[in-house]
């Protein structure tokens, strides 16, 4: 049998036919500023459905469901999308208006808890029973993995990590909070640290990087001064990687997990660079155990088509 899973991200809308392995056959993506209301959103996954599965040849009986990751709040039972910061809409019956135009079986959930399951199944936690993933984004989003079933909490909002505060009146968060790890260990953070860096060392290795790269600041940047020797762009990754570890700690004083995968464009870097240093920081600040009942701090594996994978399996798996 074969699988949709559709991806509803900031720029685009990605769908794709998944098998029952969770290998990818083909892909179709369309701008998201391109879809104006709920009507639109529901025919966009049906179109996209069809086109998949014909550009396949495979019939429409043979997709067995179809599953959406959403980045923002849904209703899983009803299949409705309550709210996401994507798109102008709330308290969409998504389920109701897809089965308007398609009679397939279609499961709704949250972007982050979707990337969970796929690293779980297919990817970083395929050996793990306790899964948890932290993808290092625009903001923090985390998954929580048990047993093969996404941990929702009661209310369906559980996983929501990159809210917690690791800092007592720390920065302003749009949460409304203060101090949330976003805040201090999103791509979004690292980027800011590494502005402030520049500013205050005019004439540091961190400074020319920047200028190289036109003057836009990356998430590479500091990692790339660092590198070349530059003591600012160092300690821009060493307050980062202490912010990150903080909260990576939290979770698994929390949860205590076989496995946390960290994904997103920051967690590419060079191991020796990013992963091994907080793989330091948090066995030295994690209650103690036995070496082989500790959390291993990996790197996602499955990158960009997380999103798909997870949603599509979410159909598989039935929940």
């Amino acid at each position: 049998m074969k699988y949709i899973g559709i991806d509803i991200g900031g720029t685009n809308l990605k769908a794709g036919l998944v098998d029952d392995r969770g290998t990818v056959l083909a892909t179709k993506k369309e701008k998201i500023a391109q879809i104006h209301n709920a009507e639109a959103l529901a025919w966009a996954m049906v179109s996209m459905t069809q086109e998949l599965a014909s550009a396949a040849g495979v019939p429409l009986d043979q997709i067995k469901s179809v599953g959406v990751g959403v980045p923002g709040t849904v209703e899983i039972h009803s299949g409705s999308l309550l709210y996401t910061c994507n798109l102008p809409l709330r308290n969409v019956p998504l389920r109701r208006l897809f089965h308007r135009y398609l009679h397939l079986p279609l499961y709704i959930e949250n972007d982050a808890n979707c990337a969970a399951l796929a690293e779980y199944y297919v990817g970083a936690g395929r050996d793990s029973k306790r899964f948890v993933t932290v993808t290092l984004g625009t903001g923090i989003g985390g998954g929580i993995v048990h047993n093969g079933k996404i941990y929702h909490g009661s209310n369906g909002m559980a996983g929501e990590v990159g809210h917690m505060s690791i800092v007592h009146n720390g920065l302003d968060c749009p949460c409304g909070r203060k101090g949330c790890w976003e805040q201090y260990a999103s791509a979004t953070a690292l980027k800011r640290m590494t502005r402030e860096a520049v500013e205050c060392h005019g004439d540091s290795i961190l400074a020319q990087v920047v200028a190289e790269n036109g003057g836009v600041i990356s998430g590479q940047s500091a990692f790339i001064a660092a590198r070349r020797g530059d003591a600012v762009g160092q300690a821009v990754c060493d307050e980062y990687i202490a912010y990150l570890a903080a909260g990576i700690t939290n979770l698994v004083n929390i949860f205590q997990p076989d496995t946390l995968a960290i994904g997103g464009g920051v967690s590419n870097e060079d191991e020796e660079c990013l992963l091994k240093p907080l793989q330091r920081l948090v066995a030295r600040d994690s209650i103690p155990c036995p070496a082989e009942k500790k959390t291993k701090i990996v790197t996602a594996q499955l990158g960009n088509q997380a999103g798909i994978i997870g949603a599509a399996l979410l159909g598989k798996k039935k929940r």
